[in-house]
């Protein structure tokens, strides 16, 4: 076993505890707000394999003679409440949930991707087998939010305020736009962020691109007589470059950074599955082309990501002195 991979492969369980924390605070009240009967079985079923989840990654900390970190826990688990206020808060609150959802899975899924690696390589089978499965699980409850886009987006226009169809599309380009720039302020800094060129390429590779759907979403939306939210672009803006100043902080940045980014490709596929369908509610074929342009462009970026789980691995844990 490679010198202090142990006591690095406690610290991936102890945050993979974490996540499990904030994803029971989300499950427990998700369901209060899905507005559609599909998603709110896909996030009770869910709720009990997330339980699950929480005792096995529990348990092999105890077998460690470990704990869960209090802090930790408690910030991730206001954090989960924070956001379902959030998403109470919007005028299309199924909507929202439903892509905050799918990414949040997006991270569960690259971080127990990343445990796992770890874990082969310091030989410890009992974490692969849990990482594994619980993989597994977060895998297919993504399929099952993708397999209800469409109740999603129907319970969303059912909860909005009654706003015309085109003036909704408007509105749902306006918050691609200010995605699209949290996307590139995340992907300016993500290439300063790591110290491997493979790693550098995929970031670098997808902020070309991003650039780019940021432009079409703009020019669509002013096509369309509307504008972007300059205040809403502003505070998406800084809440990545917070993100990036929390990598910085954290000497395992590759692996955090790379699942985060993964996650953050599902939040972008969520928005743009809505706003397709969305836009074809309303007639508007020229933004539901762009949309699913778009969408085909994330979900490549994301398998990307998925590409480079292995050097990510690798990546972290040279970042924090353990050769592997």
């Amino acid at each position: 076993m490679p010198p202090g991979i142990d006591e690095q492969l406690a610290k991936y369980l102890t945050d993979a505890h974490s996540i499990e924390v904030q994803a029971l605070a989300q499950l427990r009240t998700a369901p209060d707000l899905a507005g559609a009967p599909e998603l709110v079985e896909a996030f009770r079923s869910h709720l009990v394999e997330t339980e699950e989840h929480e005792r096995l990654t529990r348990e092999l900390l105890e077998r460690r003679g470990a704990k869960p970190s209090k802090v930790k826990d408690a910030v991730m688990g206001v954090g989960g409440k924070g956001f379902l206020l959030f998403a109470r808060l919007q005028p299309d609150t199924p909507g929202k949930l439903f892509a905050h959802a799918l990414s949040y899975e997006a991270l569960e899924l690259a971080s127990y991707e990343l445990l796992r690696r770890v874990a082969e390589l310091a030989g410890d089978d009992d974490v692969v087998a849990a990482a594994q499965r619980i993989a597994g699980d977060e895998r297919a409850m993504m399929e099952r939010l993708e397999t209800h886009v469409e109740a999603a987006v129907g319970a969303a226009l059912d909860a909005h305020p009654r706003d015309d169809l085109p003036t909704l599309v408007k509105k749902y380009l306006a918050d691609a736009h200010a995605i699209e720039a949290q996307a590139i302020a995340l992907l300016e800094r993500a290439p300063k962020l790591v110290d491997d060129r493979e790693l550098e390429a995929v970031f670098e590779d997808h902020l070309s691109e991003t650039r780019e759907q940021s432009e079409l979403v703009q020019s669509r939306l002013t096509a369309l007589g509307g504008d972007s939210s300059s205040l809403k672009d502003a505070a998406m803006r800084l809440g990545a470059l917070n993100w990036s100043s929390f990598f910085q902080g954290h000497p395992d940045t590759p692996g955090k950074l790379v699942a985060f980014t993964y996650a953050f490709e599902h939040l972008e596929i969520g928005g743009y599955e809505q706003l397709k369908r969305v836009a074809n509610a309303a007639g508007d074929a020229e933004t539901a082309e762009l949309a699913q342009t778009i969408l085909g462009e994330e979900r490549n970026a994301a398998r990307s990501l998925a590409n480079v789980f292995d050097e990510a691995a690798l990546q972290s844990l040279r970042a924090v002195g353990v050769s592997a």
